[in-house]
C-alpha cells in the first residue's frame, strides 16, 4: 500500500518515553496538544493509533496530507 504523511494530534504533551516511543515521527508541540507528523502506510498507520492508546494519550485529530492543488492541502479524516 501507497503510504501518505499523516499528522495525528494527541491531546498533551509528551515526556521522555512518549518521545522515544514516536521517535519515527517529526514531533511538534505547545502547551495543550502534541502533533506527530509522519509517512505511513495503512498497517503503520494502525499501528501507530493502536500505541497511542496503549500509552494512554487521547487522540484528537488525524489529517491525511493531500499534496498538489492548492500547495497542500490536509483533510480530516478524524474526527468526522
Amino acid at each position: 500500500m501507497h503510504p501518505y504523511q499523516y499528522q495525528i494530534t494527541i491531546s498533551g504533551g509528551l515526556g521522555e518515553i512518549g518521545r522515544e516511543a514516536f521517535g519515527d515521527f517529526k514531533i511538534e508541540s505547545d502547551d495543550s496538544t502534541t502533533v506527530l507528523i509522519g509517512d505511513l502506510d495503512q498497517a503503520a498507520l494502525y499501528g501507530t493509533l493502536n500505541r497511542i492508546l496503549s500509552l494512554g494519550f487521547e487522540l484528537i485529530q488525524l489529517n491525511r496530507v493531500v499534496n498538489g492543488g492548492d500547495n497542500g492541502v490536509s483533510r480530516s479524516a478524524w474526527p468526522a
